[in-house]
Parts: C-alpha cells; sequence; structure tokens
C-alpha cells in the first residue's frame, strides 16, 4: 500500500529540477507533486496537486485499468517493478500520444510508498496534426504499432518495417529518427528498387576518382553522408543478391571501401530498412541472404493496412485534406462523405487515400466535400489491380542481364516495357540511365 504521508520534499525539489515532465502518485492515483514541465504541458493553468492522474490527463473520471486500458500503474504495483506504456493524453494544445515510463519507490519496510511517473511526447504521432506531416491515428492497431515504434526509437538496434505498400513506412522512419539521440544528424533515405546492381555499391559506399568510366571526381556514398545519423533503406528487399553481403559487412562492423579504394573506412549509423515483400520467401527462394534478414530484422515492426484501421479514416482524410488543400481553402468532409470513405477497401492504402482526396478535392467547388464528390472520384479513379496493390508476392526487380534481354526484343512504349518486368516506369528510366554503355532511343 501507498504511505499516507507526504513525499520528502528533497524527492518533491529533484523533480521539479526535471526537464522532462514527472509526477509523483500514491497508490490510489492521485498526484502528490507535479514538476513545472508536466504543470505547463497538461495542466493548463489548473493546479493539478491532489488531484488523480486520469482526471488531468485523460479527462477520464475512472483509472485506465478501469476503462479497458493499459495503466503503469495498475502494473506497477502487480509487478512490483518499472512499466512502459503508451496513452493518448489530452493537453492545452490538443490530444497527443505520450510515452509513460512510471517506476515505484519503495518504503523503509520494502513496499512501494509512491509511484514516479514520466511523460516523454512524441512530436511526430498524434491522433490528429493538422498541416504537420506525421503518423496519424488512433486506432489499436496503430496504437499497437506506434508503441513499437516508441520502445525502438532511442535504442541503437536495427528496425525493419514491414507492412503493404502505402502504409507509410518513410513516415515511420523519420519518427524513429526523430525519436533517437541521432535526431540532430542526417536520416538519409536509399531508395534500393531504383538502384541496378552496377550502381548500388558506388551509391551507397561512394568511389574514388577514375574508379570506373565516368568517374571523373572521388565522391562520397551515402553511408558516408548518413554517418553519425540513420541509414533508411527503403525496398530492402529489392537489393541485388551479390550487393547483399557488402552490406552485410557494414552491419557488422560499422566498416565499409569505396568503390576503387583499399582504404577501410568507419561509419557510426543506425541503419532502418523498410520492405513490402516477403522476406522469408525471398530467403527461401535463394534471392536474399539468410544472415542479413535477421541482421536486419532485429527490431521488426508491422505496419497494419488501412483496412484494419477503419476507425483512423475519418482523422487520416481530414488531415490529408489540410495537407492538400491551399491555405485560403480549408476543405471539410461531411459525415456522409466520411461514410463513403470507410467503405472502400484501399488496397493501395494511405495512398490510395490520398489521391482519392485530392480527386475529390478537385472535383468540389465549394470548402464542403459531400459523398457525392466521393463517388465521382471513385468513378474516375484508377482500375483496381487484379492481385491488390498490397501484395508481398512481387517478383525481384531485373536484373541488368535481364533487362538487356527484356529491351533488345521490346518494341512497344516504355511504360508496356515498364509493366512486362514488374517494375515502375520512374525506377525503368533510372536502370535505363545506369546502364554501360548507355542505352539510347531503344524504348519510346
Amino acid at each position: 500500500m501507498a504511505s499516507p504521508h507526504l513525499p520528502p520534499p528533497e524527492l518533491v525539489s529533484f523533480l521539479d529540477g526535471l526537464p522532462d515532465p514527472h509526477i509523483l502518485l500514491d497508490g490510489a492515483y492521485r498526484i502528490l507533486a507535479a514538476n513545472a514541465a508536466y504543470r505547463q504541458q497538461f495542466g493548463g493553468g489548473a493546479p493539478v496537486v491532489g488531484r488523480r492522474c486520469h482526471e488531468v490527463s485523460h479527462h477520464a473520471s475512472l483509472p485506465c485499468d478501469q476503462a479497458g486500458e493499459s495503466c503503469p500503474l495498475a502494473q506497477a504495483r502487480q509487478s512490483g517493478q518499472r512499466e512502459h506504456v503508451l496513452h493518448l493524453h489530452h493537453t492545452p494544445q490538443g490530444e497527443e500520444y505520450v510515452q509513460i515510463a512510471l517506476a515505484p519507490i519503495r518504503g523503509a519496510d520494502g513496499q512501494a510508498a509512491f509511484f514516479v511517473e514520466k511523460m516523454v511526447p512524441l512530436p511526430l504521432a498524434a491522433p490528429t496534426l493538422p498541416g504537420v506531416p506525421g503518423l496519424v491515428g488512433r486506432s489499436p492497431a496503430f496504437q499497437r504499432m506506434l508503441a513499437l515504434v516508441a520502445r525502438a526509437a532511442p535504442a541503437r538496434a536495427a528496425v525493419l518495417l514491414l507492412g503493404e505498400s502505402g502504409t507509410g513506412k518513410e513516415l515511420v522512419a523519420r519518427a524513429l529518427h526523430q525519436g533517437s539521440p541521432r535526431a540532430t544528424r542526417a536520416l538519409v533515405p536509399v531508395d534500393c528498387a531504383s538502384l541496378s546492381e552496377s550502381l548500388f555499391e558506388a551509391e551507397l559506399f561512394g568511389h574514388e576518382k577514375g574508379a570506373f568510366t565516368g568517374a571523373a571526381q572521388a565522391r562520397a556514398g551515402l553511408v558516408e553522408v548518413a554517418d553519425g545519423g540513420t541509414l533508411f533503406l527503403d525496398e530492402v528487399g529489392d537489393i541485388p543478391l551479390p550487393q547483399q553481403v557488402k552490406l552485410l559487412r557494414l552491419l557488422e562492423t560499422g566498416t565499409y571501401r569505396r568503390v576503387g579504394s583499399t582504404e577501410l573506412r568507419h561509419a557510426d549509423l543506425r541503419v532502418v530498412s523498410a520492405t513490402h515483400r516477403h522476406l522469408p520467401r525471398l530467403v527461401a527462394e535463394g534471392r536474399f541472404r539468410e544472415d542479413l534478414y535477421y541482421r536486419l530484422g532485429t527490431f521488426p515492426v508491422l505496419l497494419p493496412p488501412l483496412r484494419e484501421r477503419q476507425e483512423d479514416i475519418a482523422l487520416l482524410a481530414q488531415a490529408l485534406l489540410d495537407r492538400l488543400a491551399p491555405a485560403h481553402r480549408a476543405l471539410r468532409l461531411s459525415e456522409a462523405a466520411v461514410a463513403v470513405l470507410q467503405a472502400q477497401p484501399y488496397p493501395g492504402n494511405v495512398r490510395e487515400l490520398r489521391n482519392l482526396l485530392e480527386r475529390a478535392a478537385l472535383l468540389c467547388d465549394h470548402t464542403l466535400i459531400d459523398a457525392e464528390h466521393v463517388h465521382q472520384a471513385l468513378a474516375c479513379g484508377l482500375p483496381a489491380l487484379a492481385d491488390g496493390a498490397g501484395a508481398t508476392h512481387a517478383s525481384a526487380p531485373p536484373d541488368d542481364a535481364t533487362l538487356r534481354q527484356a529491351l533488345a526484343s521490346h518494341r512497344g512504349s516504355r511504360a508496356a516495357l515498364a509493366r512486362q518486368l514488374g517494375i515502375s516506369e520512374r525506377s525503368l528510366y533510372r536502370r535505363l540511365r545506369a546502364l554501360v554503355p548507355p542505352v539510347r532511343g531503344e524504348v519510346g
């Protein structure tokens, strides 16, 4: 049981000097002390000492554990240990997600006399962030994903983001970076799907002058640019097999060599990777190294598809509209429009929702988007893909030899060739530019 006595003034003074919001609780959820950071962020100018924590932070009459939510205090009373949870708190600026760490303080009898609760806001995640590119949602699936992100962000462990195309993997990578001690350094994205086998090593590790034809001067690679920060390997399942061993060496030793150099260089970086492909299947087929799979996947995070986040569609839609609409035209959605949006399957996930909203906004002459505008936007949209945009069984991108062979026999357009090879037209264009010798005019 918690001590009925007032907390030691030395403890209260210590908490007040801490930069992050902290409160001191008894076992009945009462706030015994709150530091200046907590009062400023959650108090809203009203006194908080003597009130119960759930009344202040959740505007709720019941404790979290009695309202079907996780409660760190209830968990700590049961376990006797430090506990961590992710909560949605009310602040004067609106609702925001907060990572909570709660620790019991034991008295002379060995029992928990007080509980210290520390709150660390997650600035890139909120139930709604108008005009700000961040993670938006409050569904259970979203909160489970966000809790893993909050756990992983401060660590050095490699994070592997898994999920269908369009689920926001780059936004999650940015949140991981912003929540880490490396936030002041660079976040360097690498589009692995657009790099051919001949280009991958030079782009990633850099090259020396004269290392190959056209290397007129030495150039730093993306690994060197990311030194001290975070390297984000997007679509890591598309890395050519011969180059995977060189990436593995970087991950295991932190060392690499520029193309054309024998000098061993060191890089201090955190690696976050992402893929929509089924990596275990690629490993079984011999197209992805098993050791690299386990090295990248130290901390895997599965991003839920939009069809599992129906509760988030209204929030996401309004946040996306706020980013799409010009400053002088604040667009809103009617309840009927939201109902139509919530009824869609979204194989393209958030990316598809964004495209649908952009079309609806163009079809609307006023500031209120109604169901009619959404239906019109659906009618003039892209045809559905036969196997779904989020399929994880797509084949690996063609190597240079396959690309040359397809190019020699192809007589159609560049778009048709891209569809034949199973890659985007933009990726095909980059691959054609990277071929040596250059290809001129074969594809219109």
